[in-house]
């Protein structure tokens, strides 16, 4: 059965998912997209801000997609979704935990231009065996409408087997000028802007990590994605997040190899807010990835730590802005 926009109605709520993650995954993922200690190195991550090994955000995000999209999306008429209002990561996902979802519809409403499509507001909830929320998203979703669209276009892709990480991603392109020493938290200027790098989205890359987290249509086969509201195979939204990730990590170690002892501390992150995609990045397109300090405040719940807030860009080849979000960070006082 496809599930259309009208089979979704404000207050439902439904459960589905269960996904262990062992050290292997957290460190498998991590050693590709956000190669921080207390992701890739369980003992250097024992004395951390964050005390033991821990997934990074943006696998657990991608763990929550690989659930939503085989809980009900390849059985829908989902067209993708536009951004995400707010995330929360609530509690450390660590080895050895076992994933579930929940969601609830908060809302809906049909598009003003395209009487084909409507909108589904979720809460969309990560849990952990002991039932607790390790992850909290509030975001829009697609769906084509009942009656309005052929349901065969919406046939459910084939389910992959069990999520492997993808083993190889394209090179990165850093920044050819060096990079500028990280100031301590009392330092940090407001309105600086750091260029991250560039990275060319290739099929390969695309289906690679599609197949492994968000494996919709339209990421993994041309044919199929040509006939989608994008038109052409495109990265996942997701895809297109850890790429920012994995620049900033690569970042930061330009800055290390620089400032060696004298670099702060940067712990995790507790979110982000206001996250759009903007435009498909489709399979040859390179984005250009930046970092803007917006806001800087001391943390009430740890000493000697603040938070540094940053604007965060992906603008592609033609110069469009593709995907951008507004994060913060742990950083050393």
């Amino acid at each position: 059965m496809t599930l259309f926009f009208e089979d979704f109605a404000v207050g439902d709520k439904t459960s589905y998912g269960w996904m262990p993650v062992s050290a292997e995954d957290i460190i498998a993922y991590a050693s590709i997209f956000d190669a921080q200690d207390f992701h890739i190195d369980a003992e250097k991550a024992a004395s951390t801000f964050v005390g033991g090994l821990i997934s990074s955000g943006w696998h657990t995000s991608a763990l929550m997609m690989r659930m939503m999209t085989e809980g009900f999306l390849l059985d829908s008429a989902g067209m993708g979704a536009p951004g995400l209002e707010e995330l929360k990561w609530l509690r450390p996902v660590r080895p050895g935990d076992v994933l579930s979802m929940r969601h609830t519809v908060l809302e809906r409403k049909e598009s003003r231009s395209r009487p084909d499509i409507g909108l589904v507001r979720f809460r969309f909830e990560v849990l952990n065996q002991n039932a607790e929320p390790v992850q909290e998203v509030t975001n829009w979703i697609i769906f084509g409408r009942h009656g309005q669209v052929a349901p065969l276009a919406f046939r459910a892709a084939p389910r992959p087997a069990r999520y492997v990480p993808p083993a190889t991603i394209g090179a990165l392109l850093l920044p050819e000028e060096p990079a500028s020493p990280i100031p301590m938290f009392d330092d940090v200027m407001l309105g600086e802007r750091t260029e991250l790098g560039r990275f060319t989205f290739t099929p390969d890359d695309i289906v690679a990590f599609a197949s492994a987290f968000d494996p919709q249509r339209f990421h993994l086969d041309e044919m199929a994605a040509k006939a989608s509201l994008f038109g052409g195979l495109c990265a996942s939204g997701w895809h297109t997040g850890a790429v920012w990730m994995r620049l900033m990590v690569a970042h930061r170690r330009r800055v290390q190899a620089l400032m060696g002892d004298n670099m702060p501390k940067l712990g995790s992150s507790p979110g982000f807010k206001n996250l759009k995609w903007l435009k498909p990045v489709f399979a040859g397109d390179t984005i250009s990835y930046a970092t803007t300090t917006t806001d800087k405040r001391a943390s009430a719940s740890r000493p000697g730590w603040g938070l540094v807030f940053h604007h965060n860009t992906g603008i592609n080849q033609r110069g469009e802005t593709v995907f951008m979000f507004d994060g913060c960070v742990f950083w050393q006082r």
